[in-house]
């Protein structure tokens, strides 16, 4: 199990990923290919790690949030029970300030927007699950505003309002008409996926707020706004 970890974190323990520490959050930069939760065919992921992220602390921290499996950037995680009942109503409520970065395989109409399709989770024996958008679905609103566009492909940042199940994946290639490069479900999946978690913003009652950003990965390549 170690072995496939450091396979994907390049030898790096998750403490070296701390992007924001306190009493009562840790927000880490989650590498893309390293699961969240454990998944059903098993191997590595954060949920058996959290040790890693004690420091001394009476328990290991919880998970608040999910990304995708192949989705990098920033993770926040709660020190207690408490923290993470608050963080969790947090996120319910929409308060919590979520940017996304995304290179889609395909140039979109107009510089911003709002996406407004519901998503309804689909399944079938031959395909497996996926996500697609449904009068049926669930609501799903994501912001977007267009960062680049070169070659035919065009860097989006990605606001969401919500947080369903491959929001943004299905948001991309429905809504803007162009699916994120190296998408697995919805595109060719060839090479990484271009989705990161570029920011997370977490207001909290009597105290400062949890901020943190997360680096564009190398996957990325020169795809950064000068």
């Amino acid at each position: 199990m170690l072995a496939a970890h450091r396979t994907v974190m390049a030898g790096r323990m998750l403490d070296d990923r701390i992007l924001f520490s306190d009493g009562e959050a840790i927000v880490i930069d989650k590498p893309a290919g390293l699961p969240v939760t454990r998944t059903k065919r098993g191997g590595d992921c954060i949920e058996d790690r959290l040790e890693e992220l004690r420091m001394g602390f009476a328990r290991s921290p919880m998970i608040v949030h999910r990304l995708d499996q192949d989705t990098s950037g920033c993770l926040l995680l709660a020190r207690n029970p408490k923290a993470l009942k608050r963080f969790n109503r947090s996120f319910s409520e929409g308060l919590i300030t979520k940017v996304y970065w995304a290179v889609l395989d395909g140039e979109t109409d107009g510089e911003e927007g709002l996406i407004d399709i519901p998503l309804e989770k689909k399944s079938t024996r031959e395909r497996g699950w996926w996500v697609e958008g449904s009068s049926r679905g669930k609501p799903a609103r994501t912001h977007w505003k267009r960062l680049i566009t070169d070659g035919g492909k065009t860097l989006i940042e990605f606001r969401p309002e919500t947080g369903r199940t491959h929001q943004l994946r299905v948001h991309a290639q429905e809504g803007l008409g162009a699916p994120i490069m190296g998408d697995p479900v919805y595109a060719n999946g060839k090479g990484p996926m271009l989705l990161h978690a570029r920011s997370i913003g977490v207001p909290r009652q009597g105290k400062a707020a949890i901020e943190a950003e997360a680096r564009v990965p190398d996957s990325f390549g020169d795809w950064t706004p000068g």
